[in-house]
């Protein structure tokens, strides 16, 4: 049975802490492959009031430039060309139809798992995929109780702590400091090569 790990996000900008975790998802699960998914819309953000994303042709530039050389880790364009939210349900739904006898595994975060009972038709997600979850620092992923109540299947990652979020990032950006330390080499020149976040400072 093929195995697909799935890793969605706005990546604005991607940061050496996606890298860690999508190196650590493909080992420790065993994946044959796993799937970077930029989106497109990302509904609650912009339901929040939160800055819209610099443009899909940008952040899939970086995260080419951040991947490069991994094996086993492809970028999945789909949500970028899909109208209206991007809802990674109808995502996962799309790939177990294409690939109706593969396992998929949804990876995230502990942040995310906290709010999963927020996402847009999330029982779904679960009867459709296991969740691979990394907890903070070391700590077990605490499902939040409307979640906690369903049947799941879910794996824990063991993912080392790293302090780094694409919001700090695109501060330091817009401030002029230095951020290879944070995305790697290659996608801080992109970001200074193409002015982004520039315009962020204060947002």
């Amino acid at each position: 049975m093929k195995r697909i790990g799935l890793l969605g996000g706005t990546f604005d900008p991607p940061h050496l802490a996606h890298l860690a975790l999508a190196r650590q998802a493909r080992e420790e699960l065993r994946l044959d492959e796993l799937r970077l998914l930029p989106a497109g819309q990302p509904w609650q953000k912009l339901a929040a009031g939160k800055r819209a994303p610099v443009a899909a042709a940008h952040r899939v530039a970086m995260l080419r430039l951040l991947t490069r050389g991994e094996p086993g880790i492809v970028i999945d364009e789909r949500e970028l060309h899909r109208a209206g939210p991007s809802y990674s349900v109808d995502t996962v739904r799309d790939i177990h139809g294409e690939q109706p006898q593969a396992r998929l595994f949804f990876v995230i975060g502990q942040d995310q798992y906290a709010r999963l009972h927020t996402w847009h038709d999330w029982r779904a997600l679960l009867r459709l995929a296991t969740l691979a979850v990394a907890g903070r620092a070391g700590e077990a992923p605490q499902a939040p109780p409307p979640v906690a109540a369903e049947p799941r299947d879910i794996e824990i990652l063991a993912l080392p702590p790293m302090a780094v979020s694409s919001t700090d990032i695109r501060a330091r950006a817009a401030q002029g400091e230095e951020i290879s330390s944070l995305v790697g080499p290659e996608v801080a020149a992109y970001i200074d090569q193409n002015a982004l976040y520039r315009a962020d400072l204060g947002s």
